[in-house]
């Protein structure tokens, strides 16, 4: 992740304009490695400030979020509330940039004197920490204690003097001449985004390789290999980012894949990965690492709680497909049944030439053109006219088979369409309210055991839309929302859109007796293909159609609609577009 030196400095800037001077109201530790401190302003009211120690997630910004505390408060929670529970927050400091920050707090000692404490935040991946510092420099604890057998570099445990990490010399990024760049980029023979890594003093990978991308126009060369053009190209960038900086315009940038995962973030507008890559403005660095820690996290948890729904889904469909394979083996031996009725037939005809104990039947097979002579096995056991019922009784079994497999196949075919169907769903689930509703219908239709009875939620509502022409567009998360969206929520005229012969949602234009233009269909079309298993094709096909055109079969499974008088319209799903259209309907 990107939470670099520079970016530290930004969020540093940021907190120091709304916290300082401001009182410590509560302070709670709602997991092992993470704090939530409230302060008290004056004028902007209550502030929160999250900082985590977390390997994968170490960071420090204001949050709007409520994390669940624990019932009992921590040892490091409640040591941090005895002696700055009541202080003032009167600086933050960072050491050039590194990725430490020291927030100062005011606060009186056990015998009522004033003094100044320190809460030391170090972001460094897994050696992230929060420690608490006396006024004399010593460690009083900190969130993750260090022993010697765990670190020979850096023990931290109360009572020891707090020391800065090793630190290499390195330049300033906010704070260079050119002559100093070039003189260390000769110096490396490493890959420019790798060199400039160790050039700059608090600047991340994604960073670097933006510069590079810029000033080698997307080609990946050493540093000491730049042509001047490329070297001015870098310099360029360098200084232009480092002037919006200093002048408070630059922007914070939230990267997203094309399944909407969130893959990085920056303090300026990353074009490296071109179209492969996604990305979102924020107004402050800690608006972006608020979003973007607390999404990813609940996307997350989102994933991890519905494996085991994966898992049964994906046992379900084997377990159709192999049975629907194997009936398709059944009925292709049922192909040549008419064979059985012509054998009888033949030996019908023929019983007066034949007797029991034969073991064949040579007869003339009246049905081909020119009568051929074949052979029809018979059993030694049975008279020629048993032999005709027995074929015509193995005859008749096919044929019952035939009609029997045919409709098995048929429904077991549907079964997999429709356990496709809550497989897409589920991929596409951001909400333990989406997983609860896609465990309820599987637990109707009988292929989850249900947990007994549960209090009735209400019902999560579509996702809600905005077109550019003003038509509120609806998409279901689910089939039951697909249901409730086709057949209860659309009126009749309402436009009904859903991706041909792929899995989806049902997507529904809201029209309030108004004719939507072809942009809002376009956009309706975008949407229902974005949210279908094709979200990653081109040209995909959507079909639409009105609302009263569209059925529900009697015995139907959920989500499972006909529909006719349809229109079809190929789009390619954007992701950016979508996204717009939904801030469109927030804002």
């Amino acid at each position: 992740m990107a939470l670099d030196g520079i970016f530290l400095s930004l969020i540093k800037k940021e907190l120091e304009a709304a916290l300082i001077g401001a009182r410590v109201d509560k302070i709670h530790q709602p997991s092992r490695e993470s704090l939530v401190i409230s302060l008290r302003t004056v004028g902007q009211g209550l502030k929160k400030l999250m900082i985590s120690s977390s390997a994968g997630t170490a960071r420090i910004h204001l949050t709007d979020r409520e994390p669940e505390n624990p019932k009992v408060p921590p040892m490091f929670c409640m040591l941090l509330r005895k002696h700055i529970g009541a202080g003032r927050l009167v600086a933050i400091r960072q050491d050039g940039f590194e990725r430490i920050l020291f927030l100062d707090f005011e606060a009186a000692d056990e015998f009522g004197d004033r003094v100044t404490l320190t809460l030391a935040v170090e972001i460094m991946g897994r050696c992230s920490n929060i420690m608490l510092i006396s006024e004399s420099g010593r460690v009083i604890d900190a969130i993750k204690r260090v022993s010697e057998d765990m670190s020979r570099v850096r023990r931290i445990y109360p009572g020891i003097d707090y020391t800065l990490p090793p630190r290499d010399k390195r330049l300033n990024p906010l704070d260079f001449s050119r002559d100093e760049l070039f003189n260390e980029l000769d110096k490396s023979s490493s890959e420019l985004s790798k060199a400039l890594v160790k050039i700059f003093e608090g600047i991340s990978p994604i960073y670097a390789r933006e510069a590079a991308f810029f000033a080698c126009h997307g080609v990946e060369k050493i540093a000491n290999e730049l042509t001047e053009s490329d070297k001015t190209r870098l310099a360029y960038f360098l200084e232009d980012v480092r002037d919006k900086i200093a002048a408070g315009e630059n922007k914070y940038y939230i990267l997203r894949d094309r399944d909407g995962l969130m893959k990085d973030f920056c303090f300026t507008k990353i074009n490296q990965y071109g179209g492969l890559m996604f990305d979102r403005e924020f107004s402050s660095p800690s608006a972006l690492l608020d979003y973007f820690y607390s999404e990813r996290d609940t996307l997350l948890q989102t994933k991890q709680r519905a494996d085991d729904l994966f898992r049964l889904l994906t046992s379900l469909n084997e377990r159709v497909r192999r049975r629907v394979s194997s009936q398709k083996i059944e009925l292709d031996e049922c192909k040549n049944r008419e064979e059985l009725r012509i054998k009888g037939d033949l030996i019908t005809a023929n019983l007066y030439r034949l007797e029991k104990g034969m073991s064949e039947a040579r007869v003339e097979n009246f049905y081909e053109e020119g009568s051929p002579e074949i052979s029809i096995p018979l059993d030694l056991k049975l008279t020629p006219a048993q032999n005709a019922q027995k074929y015509y009784s193995e005859y008749r079994k096919q044929e019952t088979a035939d009609k029997m497999l045919r409709n098995l196949i048929e429904k077991g075919e549907e079964e997999i369409k429709y356990l496709e169907s809550v497989f897409d769903s589920l991929s596409r689930a951001t909400t333990e309210g989406e997983l609860s509703e896609i465990r309820e219908e599987l637990s109707a239709g009988g292929y989850l055991r249900s947990r007994g009875a549960k209090k009735q939620q209400k019902p999560l509502p579509p996702a809600q839309y905005l077109s550019t022409e003003g038509f509120k567009i609806l998409s279901g998360r689910n089939n039951l929302q697909n249901d409730r969206l086709t057949l209860r929520t659309a009126a009749k005229t309402d436009i009904w859109l859903h991706v041909k012969d792929i899995t989806g949602s049902h997507v529904v234009i809201i029209c309030d007796g108004l004719q939507p233009g072809e942009e809002t269909v376009s956009e309706a079309a975008m949407i229902a293909a974005y949210n279908s298993s094709a979200r990653n094709g081109s040209n995909v096909p959507v079909d639409y159609t009105q609302v009263k055109y569209v059925k529900k079969p009697s015995g139907a499974k959920p989500g499972m609609v006909i529909y006719t008088n349809q229109k079809t319209l190929y789009v390619t799903p954007d992701m950016e577009e979508v996204e717009r259209l939904k801030a469109r309907k927030q804002a």
